[in-house]
C-alpha cells in the first residue's frame, strides 16, 4: 500500500497512483507528489513517476470552495481546446471527475520547465539584458494569438456570453467591493465614483475572444530565451473583450519610475532591460490589428478592480478567515485607495 503519510495534503496516494497508471499513457509508478503551488487559489502538484517522468495535477482547494469556482473540468476543456489551436498553453493528459479517486475532480497536464519570473533578482539571474528585452514583445504577440482564436471553431464559443464584458464585470467586481466593507475604513465614495466613471464610459468591443482574466509574467512560463513556452493559471478565463487582458498585463507591468504604484508585486520588469509599458503595447498592436487607442481605460479598469480585490483579501482577513502576520495586511486600507486613485488619473489621459 502506498505511503499516505509522504503525500502533500490534498492527494490521496493511492487512488490517485492508481488512476494515473491506468489513464496516463506512458506513466510508470510508484509516484511523488510535490506541492509546487497552493494557497486558496487552485492547487499543482509536480508528480514525478519511477523514470523521472513529470507531469502535473491540478485540483481545487481542500476547503472554502465555492459551488461555481475552482471547475476543473472547465479548465480542462480551455486548454484542451487552445492548445490544438496553437496556443502556447500545457498539454493535457487526462481528466478525473470521479470523486471517489480523490474527493474532487482533477486533471494531468504536461509539466513546462522553464523561468516563472517573480521578481527582478529571478529576471536578472536568468536573463541577459538584451534577452529581457525581447520579453516583453513576445509576451504581447502571445497575447495577441490567444485572441486571435476563433472561438466557434474550437469548441468553445458556448465557454460563456460573448458580449458586455466590462458591464458584466462592473457589476460583479462592485458588488464585491460593497459586500466586503469594514468597520472603520471609508474611502470616501472614492472606489465607488470611479466605478461610475469606468460604466458610463466603456468602449465598443471590437471582438469577442478568449479572455484569460489574470494575464501577467508571472502567469508564464518561459524557455531559456526569453520566449512564452507556457501560459498558466486559466481558472478564470472566460470570453469577452481582448483589451482587458492588455489592460491588465500593462498594470502589472512596471517600470522604474512607478514608485508606490509598484505594490502590485515585486515587478521583475523593474530590472533593466525590459521593454516600457509603450514598446509592449505597439507589438499588441502590431500582432492583434485591434485599435488600442482606448487602452488607458481598460489600464483603469485593471487598477480599479485590483482595488476591489484587495478589498475583499483585507475584509475576509479582518473576519478572520486568513491566518498569518496582521503586518502584511495593514496598509491594505492604503494601497486600496492609491489604486482606486491610480485608476482615476488614468481614466484622466483618454
Amino acid at each position: 500500500m502506498a505511503d499516505q503519510t509522504s503525500a502533500p495534503i490534498g492527494i490521496n496516494v493511492e487512488n490517485v497512483s492508481e488512476w494515473l497508471g491506468a489513464n496516463v499513457d506512458g506513466l510508470v509508478g510508484p509516484f511523488t507528489f510535490d506541492l509546487v503551488a497552493g494557497g486558496r487559489s487552485n492547487l499543482t502538484y509536480r508528480v514525478t513517476d519511477s523514470t523521472g517522468r513529470s507531469v502535473a495535477l491540478r485540483r481545487p482547494p481542500t476547503s472554502h470552495v465555492l459551488p461555481t469556482a475552482h471547475d476543473m473540468v472547465r479548465e480542462h476543456t480551455i486548454l484542451s481546446a487552445l492548445g490544438p489551436a496553437g496556443v502556447t498553453v500545457p498539454a493535457t493528459y487526462g481528466l478525473c471527475v470521479d470523486e471517489s479517486v480523490n474527493e474532487r475532480p482533477f486533471y494531468v497536464m504536461e509539466f513546462v520547465e522553464g523561468h516563472i519570473l517573480r521578481d527582478a533578482a529571478i529576471a536578472e539571474a536568468a536573463f541577459n539584458v538584451e534577452q529581457r528585452r525581447q520579453i516583453g514583445p513576445n509576451l504581447a504577440t502571445t497575447l495577441a494569438a490567444l485572441h486571435a482564436v476563433d472561438v466557434d471553431s474550437v469548441g468553445l464559443g458556448d465557454l460563456a456570453r460573448k458580449e458586455g464584458y466590462i458591464e458584466r464585470q462592473l457589476k460583479r467586481w462592485r458588488g464585491q467591493y460593497e459586500q466586503m466593507a469594514v468597520d472603520g475604513v471609508d474611502h470616501g465614495g472614492l472606489v465607488e465614483a470611479v466605478g461610475d466613471q469606468l460604466a458610463a464610459s466603456i468602449p465598443a468591443q471590437q471582438r469577442a475572444t478568449v479572455v484569460h482574466g489574470d494575464y501577467r509574467l508571472d502567469n508564464t512560463v518561459l524557455d531559456d530565451n526569453g520566449r512564452v513556452s507556457a501560459i498558466l493559471d486559466w481558472e478564470i478565463c472566460t470570453l469577452g473583450d481582448p483589451l482587458a487582458d492588455l489592460g491588465l498585463l500593462l498594470v502589472y507591468w512596471a517600470e522604474p519610475s512607478d514608485g508606490a504604484v509598484a505594490l502590485l508585486g515585486a515587478a521583475p520588469t523593474v530590472a533593466e532591460g525590459f521593454s516600457t509599458r509603450a514598446e509592449v503595447l505597439a507589438a499588441y498592436e502590431a500582432a492583434s490589428g485591434l485599435d488600442v487607442s482606448k487602452v488607458a481605460y481598460y489600464q483603469a479598469f485593471g487598477y480599479w478592480k485590483l482595488a476591489c480585490i484587495l478589498q475583499g483579501v483585507f475584509a475576509r482577513y479582518m473576519a478572520g478567515a486568513t491566518a498569518g502576520d496582521a503586518s502584511s495586511v495593514d496598509s491594505f486600507p492604503e494601497h486600496v485607495a492609491l489604486l482606486a486613485r491610480t485608476a482615476a488619473s488614468t481614466l484622466e489621459t483618454l
